[in-house]
Formats: structure tokens, C-alpha cells, sequence
């Protein structure tokens, strides 16, 4: 798991995992689940800081929130494991987790083997030094860096109201795409050497695999060439597998979009069913044709991250794939769900427009917001239908990568509802079987519009507004930046109202619809 350290960063607190412990069994991982689960550990937090005093044989423990700064030897995951099983023994609540290879000093030519943990515990006094004593008889596996306490005693001045201006209410988000390096946060679930229901719990092989395609994610910063992954026979055979049997299906099922840029990806993306193309190539070929681009993750991210990395035209993409004893379903994203999935239409200009405008959304927002929106990018990006020429189309990425899904889908079984925001972003979903749901959006177009009248509703005290030549985000929140703004506008109109000028010479009459 990788968890980039977010500096000065206001995030829902990390404490628990999708692991079966604690109760989660779905057949397939979601975002809508990773922001519910964010929203309760937050929610938690917060009550848990309402109580005034904790008593304990008889005498008030006073528990205080400690940073930690660890660092472990070896990146492995038992290391990992085994250091979160110290803490729970030792009694320690873990609040916030998160991680990076250990930076080597720029003067020594080596490769980082290890990793840095930055954790937020509470706990009393007592049950520090117990963690201490551990730690440090751990045959040198762990190395402490710093240890300090950086908030008041609990009971003495917690907070009886919930003031909205609180600097403790803040939520980070990045501003620029460079400030995607801090977006890697994953929570501990459903991976295969986590969790006894994943595919690839009892093979060795597959996790020692996925381990190796992870630490390019690890080690990945904006503006690398992305590694190539040397896959096997096996793992194309599986990929080649699932891509003649998709490729059946999209001509009577898939939207017009997914199918044009499929077949511009096969002649020129090098797509087809002998070979899992590398994410760099196919990065270039996006940017190319709608400026998205891919990054690479090494499994489902946070969902407050994974949507603020489309406000930059950035898709977090996983290189793995699937086991091969299940070749027909993943219960995570995979390389075969993102590739033929969601490349194609995130290459199309109007629906990357609507992918963004998500993101756009998302910066900011509540956790309740960042849940809405989540289930709002379920049943669009993921499950989305359109209509096309009378007849109803997926344009999903969900539905695009399963045939059993997608012939469900199209099939009279669902209940086909009008894509409505307001409605779409309240609606239950489903995990443990196909969607009994879908939502049809009339055209792209149709669903920009709504979905732009429906972010306004969203609480936020300022605007954003995204710069392409800079990568960057301006907060409108003062007259001077407003005007400047405006004054940009004004240079795009007056090129639109040359150009409209020089149509008309030419006998040409255009009108403008707003």
C-alpha cells in the first residue's frame, strides 16, 4: 500500500481496513464504498472526540494523538503487516496511515529499499513507551524517527460545537498536477495477499507479481516516462481471452464514442488481443486526441484522491491483471478494465469534458459531497447508458469490460431511469450482483449540462477554475484574481467574435447558442 505523505493535509482519518474482520464481503471493490468508508472512520473520529474523559482502573487516562515517523527496511508487505500488528497489540488506535519509499540523499547513487510509515495514534502515555520498548527490540526491522505529540488532551478542551470555519474543517486538495504525488493514498483491503476471497490469496507467484508491477506505482512522479511491465504468456492469454469475447459484443452494445477510438487504438495504439499494450503508449495517445493522461496506481485509490486526479485530466491506472484462474471477473480494477474500459471514451473530448468536470466538483467538497459524487461517477463513468439513435448504448467502463454485465445491462431485466443528478447521486447501488439500475443520459452534451447545474449546489465557499497551460487550479475568491479572469475571458471572445466576423465575410451565417 502506498500512502504519500499529503503536507498540512485535512484527510478522513485511516483506522480500519475492508478486510473480513471487519465485516466487508462484496464481490467487487467500489468507489461509492471507499467514500462511505472514509465518511463513517471520519464521523467516528469526530465522536470519538466529543467524550470529555476516559476512565480506566479507576483513574482518567489521558489519551493523546502522537505522529509517528517510522521507517522500515524492507517494503515488503509482511513488514508492513507486521508493524500495524504491533501497534494493535500494544493497544494503539491507529487514526491515519500513510507511506513512501525513504528518500536517499541526491548525492548517493542508490535505489531506496525502504519505506517511510507516517502514522497518527492516539493513545495514552503508557501504551507509548510499551510501543517504543517493541519497536526498538525488533531486530533493527523498524527504525523510529521521530515521535511528538501535536494535539490538546482529550477532556480537557475538546469541542462541544462544530464550528464551520474551523481550520480543522479544511480540506486539502491539490492545486497543480505535480501535486498528484501526494494523491497515492490506498486503503489496506481487498488485496490478494490481504484478504482470502481474492483469486490470488493461495498463489505466491501472483503476489509476488503484484508486488513488483506495484512499486512502479511507488516510485512513479509526474512528468516520468511510465516503465514498461514485461508481462507473461499467461497474463496475455488471460488478456486475449477477455478481448475477443468484449469484442463480440461492442458492435450492437457499445456507444458510437467507445467503438470509433477502439478501432483508432487498433491501428494505432497498438491494441489487439496478442499483446496488453504499455500505459505510456497509450498515455500519449490520449493526450493526443483529448489531453487526459495516464498515471500509474497500484490499486483502487481513496475515493477523494481518485476524483481529484481527473480535475487535471489525469486517470489513475493500475498495470496488473486479474488472475488467470478468473478471467471473466476481477473484484478490483485491473489493467483490462481500465484499457478497454475507460481509455477509449476518457480519448473521446466530451466525455473526458464531463470525467473532468467530476473532478472539478470533487475539490473541496464534504465527505458526504465526495460520496455523492462518487455514486453519481458509478452509475456514469461505470455503469453510465446513453441512447443513440433510439436505441440504448453503454458507454460505461464497467459494463465495457464485463460481457456478463453489459448483456445484463441491455438486456429487459434492469430498470432504465433518466440520468437526473439530483436523483442518480441518492441511489443504492450494487456490489454483490449486476446493477437492478441503470441511468440513460440522453447525449454527452446533456449530461455536461446537468451535471454542471448540479455542481453549483455543491457547499463550497469559493470557485475553481482550471488553467490547461499550467496544469494548474486558481481559487476565484478575491475581485483582483476574478478580474484578471475576466480579462482572459475577454481575449477568448474577441477571437471567437473575429472568427465569427470572418464566417459571416464568407457568406457563411453561424448562429451562437449559449
Amino acid at each position: 500500500m502506498a500512502f504519500l505523505l499529503n503536507d498540512g493535509t485535512s484527510k478522513p482519518s485511516f483506522r480500519k481496513s475492508y478486510s473480513i474482520e471487519y465485516g466487508y464481503k462484496p464481490r467487487k471493490r467500489t468507489l461509492i464504498a471507499d467514500a462511505e468508508f472514509d465518511r463513517e472512520q471520519h464521523d467516528e473520529e469526530q465522536h470519538k472526540h466529543q467524550h470529555q474523559h476516559i476512565k480506566h482502573d479507576e483513574q482518567v487516562k489521558e489519551e493523546c494523538t502522537y505522529t509517528i515517523l517510522v521507517t522500515i527496511k524492507d517494503k515488503k508487505s509482511a513488514s508492513i503487516l507486521n508493524l500495524i500488528n504491533t501497534f494493535s497489540r500494544d493497544g494503539l488506535k491507529v487514526q491515519h496511515m500513510e507511506t513512501r519509499p525513504t528518500v536517499v540523499s541526491p548525492d548517493k547513487n542508490q535505489s531506496s529499499t525502504g519505506l517511510d510509515i507516517f502514522m497518527e495514534v492516539l493513545c495514552t502515555d503508557k501504551l507509548m513507551d510499551d510501543l517504543k520498548r517493541d519497536l526498538f527490540q525488533s531486530d533493527s526491522k523498524f527504525i523510529i524517527k521521530n515521535i511528538k505529540t501535536h494535539a490538546a488532551t482529550l477532556g480537557k478542551e475538546s469541542k462541544e460545537t462544530n464550528n464551520e470555519n474551523d481550520t480543522n474543517d479544511i480540506i486539502w486538495f491539490p492545486m497543480s498536477i505535480w501535486d498528484l504525488d501526494k494523491c497515492h493514498h490506498l486503503h489496506t483491503n481487498y488485496q490478494p495477499d490481504m484478504d482470502s476471497r481474492h483469486p490470488g490469496f493461495s498463489d505466491k507467484a501472483y503476489r509476488a507479481r503484484r508486488e513488483r508491477i506495484a512499486e512502479i506505482a511507488f516510485d512513479f512522479r509526474h512528468g516520468d516516462v511510465i516503465p514498461k511491465v514485461e508481462y507473461t504468456l499467461d497474463e496475455v492469454k488471460t488478456w486475449g481471452l477477455i478481448y475477443r469475447q468484449l469484442s463480440k459484443l461492442y458492435p450492437t452494445a457499445a456507444c458510437k464514442q467507445h467503438i470509433h477510438v477502439l478501432e483508432i487504438l487498433e491501428k494505432e495504439g497498438g491494441f489487439s488481443e496478442k499483446a496488453i499494450p504499455q500505459l505510456e503508449d497509450v498515455s500519449r495517445f490520449m493526450k493526443k486526441r483529448s489531453g487526459f493522461q495516464l498515471r500509474p496506481c497500484a490499486g483502487l485509490l481513496t475515493a477523494r484522491d481518485f476524483l481529484a486526479s481527473l480535475a487535471f485530466r489525469v486517470f489513475q491506472c493500475t498495470q496488473y491483471i486479474r488472475h488467470p484462474s478468473s478471467p471473466l471477473h476481477s473484484p478490483e480494477p485491473d489493467v483490462v478494465h481500465e484499457l478497454l474500459g475507460h481509455v477509449p471514451l476518457l480519448s473521446n473530448p466530451s466525455f473526458a469534458q464531463f470525467s473532468q468536470d467530476i473532478g472539478l466538483a470533487s475539490l473541496g467538497v464534504s465527505d458526504d459531497d465526495i460520496v455523492k459524487l462518487s455514486t453519481l461517477y458509478w452509475f456514469t463513468v461505470e455503469f453510465g447508458l446513453c441512447r443513440e439513435n433510439g436505441q440504448i448504448k453503454a458507454y460505461g467502463a464497467g459494463l465495457l469490460s464485463s460481457f456478463g454485465e453489459l448483456q445484463h445491462a441491455l438486456s429487459s431485466k434492469p430498470e432504465i431511469k433518466l440520468f437526473e443528478p439530483e436523483t442518480t447521486v441518492i441511489q443504492e447501488y450494487q456490489d454483490e450482483d449486476y446493477q437492478p439500475i441503470y441511468f440513460l443520459a440522453e447525449t454527452f452534451e446533456d449530461a455536461k449540462e446537468k451535471l454542471r447545474i448540479y455542481a453549483k449546489s455543491l457547499k463550497r465557499p469559493y470557485e475553481l477554475v482550471y488553467n490547461p497551460y499550467t496544469q494548474s487550479l486558481r481559487i476565484l475568491d478575491n475581485i483582483k484574481v476574478i478580474h484578471d479572469f475576466s480579462a482572459e475571458l475577454k481575449l477568448e471572445m474577441d477571437v471567437l467574435e473575429h472568427a465569427l466576423d470572418r464566417l459571416h465575410t464568407n457568406g457563411i451565417n453561424f448562429k451562437v447558442v449559449s
